[in-house]
């Protein structure tokens, strides 16, 4: 059983920046690929951006290329989501997520969230 636990979430204003991060205990990090989802009040949860195993593969959802970045440490067992110039639409609580088959659209673990607020 993988327990993940996110932090760093806040409120910040439009253009600031906040990097997430997701520390994973219980299970074997590296055998995981992972992924970062958001949900925010009335909308349904979107899968933000993901990493491969070793952090070769990434994936991040259109609306935040060039804004945000995932990444991994496997030494630390823990996977960050650095998030750039943000924006009110942004809102949302981030969730992370742990997937033990090797994909983006399969998840096995969740966290329990961090909420990310932008203000105007």
């Amino acid at each position: 059983q993988v327990q993940l636990v996110e932090s760093g979430g806040g409120l910040v204003q439009a253009g600031g920046s906040l990097t997430l991060s997701c520390a994973a205990s219980g299970g074997t990090f590296s055998t995981y690929s992972m992924g970062w989802f958001r949900q925010a009040p009335g909308k349904e949860r979107e899968l933000v951006a993901a990493i491969s195993w070793v952090g070769i593969g990434t994936y991040h959802t259109d609306s935040v290329k060039g804004r945000c970045t995932i990444s991994r440490d496997n030494a630390k067992n823990t996977v960050y989501l650095q998030m750039n110039s943000l924006k009110p639409e942004d809102t949302a609580v981030y969730y992370c997520a742990a997937s033990s088959r090797g994909t983006r659209f399969e998840y096995d673990y969740w966290g329990q969230g961090t909420q990310v607020t932008v203000s105007s």
